[in-house]
């Protein structure tokens, strides 16, 4: 039995799951972690689709994924394999299918694997809400068993591997009318197709739960293992991945927050980053986030290791997690022990912020601050703010602030010599802030041994600083004592959010309620791995409610570039700039500040009917100032209406060169000419009030 949904919550172990074989690799029981993309070419045009496939290969893919929607694709994708192979490649392909079992039984013959979506592979998916009796129930999955099960049947034959590929976005009408919109439900659409294929003795299976929403990706695998544990009493392997993410660094952040996260706790055997970008750009995101843990392969550590103080990033063999002394009092009350936790204090299948105090405007309902590091900088003038969010005009005196502006700025031991925006403030060293004038701007920060030293009134605010790993006896009782304090949580553990997780849990525990800000610190030496090292340990923490503030701090010496990917971080000029928008971006991801428009973005494959990096780009530049309004671009009808899952806004490719636009979930304007389909979209915003001027 596991512990909750994983092996442990304090010690990183990988989820013990099937063995799963696909073509020459093998998948879960240990075996490494391996990566994945899918092709953006028409299935139809062989030579792109094979130069495509050979470029994510030699990018390191270990299987790529080619769409199949039709016969025609799956019979071509003979050809292609034909042409692989003979070119020497044997990496294992993949037919995705989506409405066709006819396509599915013919790519199961010829290729390793096939993905399935149970939302839509025998079910419908029409938005149509039916009352359906227990019997009328079970005559539906007795339907789905007749017509699955031939498909089940041929990948036994023919030793190929299947996904059940459940996405948020695209439950059926009937998991709806039950389960509802929820991670339940995508777990049960799931779980129906697998008990199916566990009753033809056909176990060659991986599951994937995925959600443009990385709060919604992270419970419903969370929910998969717990029942395929309580049912099954064993578990199948997992594919990882947050779907619709984007492009650029939010797309990345949100993969990584959605599948660093499960990662973390040893759940997940292959991973795919979903962008919108040519698919090798995916495959070194891959590779950042995969590195980070045990199961990494051997010849990506080699290399990525000359480049990366990798040994403190590997899970393997991490410090042991410290537990901070419990008084004496209360030992006899505390249902955790020293290794585990019998019984948590949250919910981690539903989304509930830890109860706090208010200390101005940090925890409780606040939405979390964000804290500037300004430590390192050398000129604290009125421009040095401006990548903090803070703009000052010379002529009119006057400051104007963004939506992504900092709350705090860390200052160490310096003082602004001009006055500061009305709702900026400062954190420094005890001593600078005796020297400051105006504390109502400025408040002291301790370490644990001066904390223990020092008094303070109860309405003065002050930040203690600890590391999760090392507290010092009497800390947190004085820390209950003052309702003004507030935490700032770093780890020396290299397993960062089991460390910071495991305090938080035990603050709950003693009733210990003072806000909380997550310090993470990055020595990475690219902005690829630090946006990943930011986005799963900060991430996941705030995914569990645990979180009032993000502090992220690095040393941009240790930067050797200032690419994503091969892509150039055109919108950062300072690295002061690179991690308030990361900040900012983590928040919006795990939906706990929202300060920018959203965008769900398909990665585009062979379905797309329309260009869908320049489109997205387009609407982006056209709407990023639409604050909190989500929009999604889609690039056919098979990732449209149901995959925009909880889209405001939607553009999806109905035919070549049309586009329909989606309210929600309802048809606003179909068969729009691409070429003002833009501009139409921006008048549906002005209509229904969602557009301000820029």
């Amino acid at each position: 039995m596991l512990q909750h949904y994983c092996s442990s919550l304090t010690e990183y172990k990988r989820l013990p799951v099937r063995e799963v074989k696909i073509g020459n690799l093998y998948l879960g029981n240990g075996h490494p972690i391996l990566i994945q993309t899918m092709t953006t070419t028409d299935t139809m045009d062989t030579a792109a689709t094979v130069a495509q496939t050979i470029r994510c290969i030699e990018a390191g893919a270990d299987m790529v994924r080619i769409t199949a929607p039709s016969k025609n694709e799956a019979e071509n994708l003979r050809i292609i394999k034909n042409e692989l192979r003979k070119r020497g490649y044997d990496t294992p392909l993949i037919a995705d299918i989506h409405f066709t079992p006819n396509a599915a039984e013919i790519a199961a013959r010829i290729v390793e694997k096939v993905r399935v979506n149970p939302g839509n592979y025998v079910d419908k998916k029409k938005f149509d809400q039916i009352e359906y009796t227990d019997a009328e129930y079970l005559a539906e999955i007795e339907r789905i068993r007749e017509r699955f099960t031939p498909l089940v049947k041929i990948c036994r034959e023919h030793g190929t591997a299947m996904r059940i590929g459940t996405n948020h976005g695209s439950l059926s009408d009937r998991i709806m009318s039950r389960y509802g919109d929820t991670p339940i439900g995508m777990v049960e659409s799931a779980m129906e197709f697998l008990r199916i294929a566990r009753s033809e003795n056909y176990h060659q299976i991986v599951l994937s739960m995925k959600s443009s929403n990385p709060q919604v990706m992270v419970q419903a695998y969370r929910l998969l293992v717990q029942q395929m544990d309580q049912e099954f009493g064993e578990c199948y392997p997992l594919h990882l991945g947050v779907t619709e993410a984007g492009d650029g660094e939010d797309g990345r952040i949100k993969s990584a927050i959605g599948i660093g996260t499960l990662l973390e706790d040893g759940i997940g055997d292959t991973i795919r980053v979903s962008l919108t970008e040519d698919p090798e750009f995916e495959i070194p995101v891959c590779k950042d986030i995969v590195n980070r843990y045990e199961g990494a392969r051997q010849q990506d550590l080699t290399t990525i290791g000359k480049l990366s103080n990798l040994t403190n990033r590997l899970r393997k063999n991490h410090d042991k997690i410290a537990q901070f002394p419990i008084p004496q009092e209360l030992q006899t009350q505390s249902p955790i022990p020293n290794s585990q936790f019998p019984k948590l204090p949250y919910n981690p299948f539903s989304y509930k912020r830890r109860d706090t105090l208010t200390v101005q405007h940090t925890g409780s309902h606040n939405v979390p601050v964000v804290v500037a590091d300004y430590s390192r900088e050398t000129n604290l003038d009125t421009n040095s703010l401006q990548p903090a969010g803070y703009t000052y005009n010379d002529a009119t005196d006057k400051w104007s602030i963004n939506d992504g502006a900092a709350d705090f700025v860390f200052t160490g031991d310096k003082i602004f010599d001009f006055q500061l925006p009305g709702t900026l403030q400062v954190i420094c060293n005890p001593d600078t802030w005796e020297q400051a004038a105006d504390k109502t701007k400025y408040f002291p920060i301790y370490r644990q041994e001066e904390y223990l030293e020092r008094t303070f009134t109860l309405d003065q605010m002050h930040f203690v600083t600890v590391d999760a790993n090392h507290i010092l006896d009497g800390v947190v009782d004085k820390i209950k004592f003052y309702p003004k304090a507030v935490l700032v949580v770093y780890t020396s553990n290299s397993h960062a959010m089991a460390s910071i997780r495991r305090l938080l849990i035990e603050l709950m525990d003693q009733q210990v309620k003072c806000p909380v800000i997550l310090q993470v610190e990055s020595q990475e030496q690219t902005v690829d791995e630090q946006l990943i090292h930011f986005a799963t340990d900060a991430g996941g923490l705030f995914l569990d409610g645990f979180g009032d503030g993000i502090w992220l701090k690095n040393n941009s010496d240790n930067l050797n570039n200032n690419k994503i990917s091969g892509r150039t971080y055109l919108e950062v000029k300072s690295n002061a700039q690179f991690l308030n928008n990361t900040a900012f971006s983590i928040l919006q991801a795990t939906r706990t500040r929202i300060s920018k428009t959203e965008y769900i973005s398909c990665p585009s494959c062979g379905r797309t009917l329309f260009d869908l990096q320049e489109t997205t780009a387009k609407i982006r530049a056209a709407t990023n100032h639409l604050k909190g309004v989500k929009i999604a671009i889609m690039g056919c009808i098979v990732n449209g209406p149901g995959e925009m899952a909880d889209a405001d806004f939607g553009y999806v490719g109905s035919g070549p060169g049309k586009i329909t636009l989606y309210k929600g979930k309802e048809v606003v304007k179909k068969n729009v000419p691409s070429e003002i389909a833009v501009d139409e979209l921006i008048g549906l915003l002005k209509e229904n009030g969602a557009w301000v001027g820029v």
